[in-house]
């Protein structure tokens, strides 16, 4: 239908509503809506089954379907009221619905996209008024005259001119292609890190490889439909290649190696890791990099390429159990034998210490100031092998010296106190 086509209808509807034919006009409209709502909230519950709620978003997604399904029903009832009499309200409504789908949807499938902010909000209102502000241009016969204008304004480039409704239209066309790849690619990733089946590294190199995918079929999709010839690319690809060579080649590097650690292995998802002198918990690993929690709740974001190039202590990776030791001096007039007994129970009394490996309880140095001991516990998780076992091992080997007449040197220190890798696992 033509915009000036639109207008005309607007006045016809003006007339109808006037008329006593237009209550069937009005009752299919009330129908729609009303059949329109619980179907709307059935399908996205179906939708949102537990665990893609968050995804999916549920009340986004409700509003879409709301109004992709009174569209539906509207479109239903013009086709069977206009074999008898004019439909003009069911045609604005029509209009209307479509309008209110694509806001909904938009921003339905922007709020799974990208993380939640004041510029997602921005986006979200600045989309709402240029489809409403299109949808009264159209209707009151105004877009006609917009275009033309759009028309006039624009530059020659070869054998082609390039206007500003075409430059408009055709970055409207690679934002909606670029905005459904990047939300089925949201979709595709929740559905993989569901998977149980697949290990974490597999889920997340499988979802981040489709979401490049998207993203690039996308690109290809777009560009001819905004009228771009590709052939154009061939130079444009060439100029990019050599700025990716010199002057983003950190960031491809980091891409690259992103995909190497997915298909190598060498650091998974919860696994305790030291690099570059941060160490902590990986909790999160992207396209360029990964999040490390150390023991304080700081999370360092760690370059993919560090993982690749530099050394990497993975508590992990092959045995999870680690030992921790901590460090006693007592004096030469002390019982050694009972001081090494004491230790050892203490050890093994703590919750979280392992009874294969058992604690053991050595004697590290004898210097002239005292009696160096040591005592090693095992634990089955890394992450459990912090400062509160430690502490509690101090106390108890305190207590237990103190109720034993043991005497402690006054110089007690920890000497170390840092967890340490099994390299055999015994």
């Amino acid at each position: 239908m033509k915009s000036n086509e639109a207008y005309a209808l607007l006045l016809d509807a003006w007339r109808a509503a006037h008329e006593t034919w237009a209550l069937w006009e009005v009752a299919v409209i009330a129908i729609s809506l009303a059949v329109a709502w619980p179907m709307s909230r059935l399908l996205a519950t179906r939708f949102a089954q537990p665990g893609t709620q968050r995804t999916l978003g549920t009340a986004g997604l409700q509003q879409a379907l709301f109004a992709a399904a009174a569209l539906v029903l509207v479109l239903i009832g013009r086709g069977i009221l206009r074999d008898w009499q004019p439909a003009p309200l069911l045609h604005i409504a029509a209009a209307a619905l479509f309008a209110l789908f694509i806001v909904r949807g938009v921003s339905a499938m922007m709020r799974v996209t990208f993380s939640p902010g004041s510029a997602l909000g921005t986006w979200e209102r600045s989309i709402a008024w240029i489809v409403w502000t299109g949808l009264a241009l159209y209707l009151t016969g105004l877009l006609p005259a917009l275009l033309r204008f759009l028309n006039e304004i624009g530059f020659g480039s070869g054998a082609q001119r390039v206007t500003l409704r075409v430059a408009l239209e055709g970055t409207a066309v690679v934002l909606a292609s670029l905005l459904i790849a990047l939300w089925l690619g949201r979709l595709i990733e929740a559905r993989l890190l569901r998977a149980d089946g697949l290990q974490i590294h597999l889920r997340v190199m499988f979802a981040k490889l489709a979401q490049a995918l998207l993203v690039f079929a996308a690109i290809l999709v777009a560009l001819p439909a905004a009228g771009m010839d590709l052939t154009v690319l061939s130079v444009f690809g060439g100029a990019v290649g050599v700025g990716l060579g010199f002057g983003l080649q950190k960031i491809a590097s980091n891409y690259v190696s992103g995909f190497i650690i997915l298909m190598d292995r060498s650091v998974s998802i919860g696994d305790v890791i030291k690099v570059d002198g941060h160490s902590g918990e990986l909790v999160k690993m992207t396209a360029r990099y990964v999040v490390v929690r150390n023991s304080n709740g700081a999370e360092i974001l760690i370059p993919n390429e560090e993982l690749v190039t530099s050394p990497v202590v993975n508590h992990s990776y092959s045995d999870p159990r680690v030992r921790m030791a901590v460090r006693f001096k007592i004096g030469y007039r002390s019982d050694l034998d009972l001081a090494l007994k004491l230790m050892s129970e203490a050890g093994a009394a703590q919750p979280g210490v392992l009874r294969d490996p058992p604690p053991d309880a050595v004697v590290r140095q004898l210097a002239d100031s005292g009696i160096h001991l040591e005592l090693g516990v095992w634990v089955a998780d890394p992450r459990s092998a912090g400062a509160r076992l430690r502490s509690d091992l101090y106390r108890a080997v305190w207590n237990a010296f103190k109720s034993h007449g043991i005497d402690l040197s006054p110089a007690l220190r920890e000497a170390g106190g840092r967890t340490q890798v099994s390299d055999s696992g015994t």
